[in-house]
């Protein structure tokens, strides 16, 4: 019996573990010799993630929670390996399979690597060439002892085999975030907010900010939103407020009649505000993603991005962290110049079925 540990600790990791999850459970079905352990880390928690969210999505509650939240990054870090250590010394898998780029996806694989246990990266390869971003340390740390990568771009391939990766370990397979959306497309849910402000389809933008660059100095902050508000014509702007952000908001108090600002969005509900805007400025990169197959523009508040295959053939464009650089693209939007984009690739919805058989493939026992 191949047994696997999936690894998650932060909202996005569920995402894109769950079509992994149903995809092994058709194996299952199938008669695989295939079992799965759903371990969440605790890295982060908000209402969101409760039951609601795991029911949105058709994800089982974790078998483990290792209850690893709060601290500082280094903190954080040796609570998950000290949880995850404990328990694959209480009972081991054969593979840990780790997602994205989070504190947890790191901490994991370092610690499953020294118990000899195989290590395969969802997302492997992917690069922003920004050290200053924890992430970008993550995934680096994560990919030198990383034993199969499953890669969502030919960029992300071409990252690794510069690393001196051989083609036999890496994998393209698409993007596991993108099975979740299309999944999910029709069952997406009106929010309460657009019943209460009134909005209508394309007519109304997007806004997420949580990134340091952007709202931990509070003057670039207010600038930031204060150029959105004047260079968007009429729109109204609807902002689900990261809990970091809402503690500078706070200090700052900031108002405007034409930003809406809400708690965060559950998954079906956000998707659906985000397929009927107008266009979303935002600096996550997960959103990038999600806009690029639904073809909605997008501007990233960021100066790198390690998805660049959302610049090249989706819907986003990078406008750098500078509030100067704002007007400018809110002038193309509001035009109707916006590029048209693409869906990268493999963006197909079918990724997580390509990884559970290559799995079996490789360490199927039969």
């Amino acid at each position: 019996m191949l047994k696997i540990d999936l690894i998650a600790g932060a909202r996005p990791n569920f995402m894109k573990i769950a079509p992994v999850i149903n995809a092994i459970k058709q194996e299952q079905q199938h008669g695989a010799a295939i079992q799965f352990r759903l371990i969440h880390t605790g890295q982060h928690y908000d209402k969101n993630m409760s039951g609601s969210f795991f029911e949105q999505l058709g994800i089982p509650e974790p078998d483990v929670n290792l209850g690893a939240g709060g601290g500082t990054q280094a903190e954080q870090t040796a609570a998950i390996m000290t949880g995850y250590e404990k328990l694959l010394m209480e009972s081991s898998a054969d593979v840990c399979l780790v997602v994205g780029d989070v504190t947890s996806t790191m901490a994991c694989a370092i610690v499953a690597k020294k118990m000899h246990m195989e290590v395969v990266h969802v997302e492997g390869g992917i690069r922003s060439g920004d050290l200053s971003m924890p992430e970008e340390i993550n995934r680096m740390v994560t990919d030198a002892i990383t034993d199969q990568f499953y890669t969502t771009s030919e960029v992300a391939n071409e990252n690794l085999r510069k690393a001196g990766i051989p083609d036999e370990r890496i994998h393209f397979v698409g993007n596991t975030m993108i099975d979740t959306l299309l999944a999910n497309m029709r069952r997406l849910t009106k929010p309460e907010v657009f019943l209460s402000q009134n909005l209508s389809s394309g007519n109304y933008l997007v806004l997420t900010l949580h990134r340091p660059a952007n709202v931990d100095q509070e003057e670039k902050l207010a600038a930031t939103l204060q150029a959105i508000i004047d260079h968007s014509g009429n729109l109204p702007l609807i902002f689900p407020v990261h809990p970091r952000t809402r503690k500078i908001l706070q200090n700052l108090d900031f108002e405007s009649e034409r930003i809406t600002f809400t708690d965060p969005l559950p998954y079906l509900e956000f998707n659906y505000l985000v397929k009927h805007a107008k266009g979303v400025i935002t600096d996550s990169g997960g959103i990038t993603e999600e806009t690029t197959v639904m073809g909605i523009p997008c501007m990233t508040l960021r100066d790198n991005t390690e998805r660049p295959e959302t610049i090249t053939t989706g819907t986003n464009e990078l406008v750098g962290t500078n509030p100067d650089a704002i007007p400018g693209h809110l002038k193309k939007l509001l035009s109707g110049d916006w590029k048209t984009g693409g869906v990268p690739e493999m963006w197909d919805g079918k990724t997580a079925v390509r990884i559970v058989k290559s799995l079996i493939s490789l360490y199927g026992k039969g």
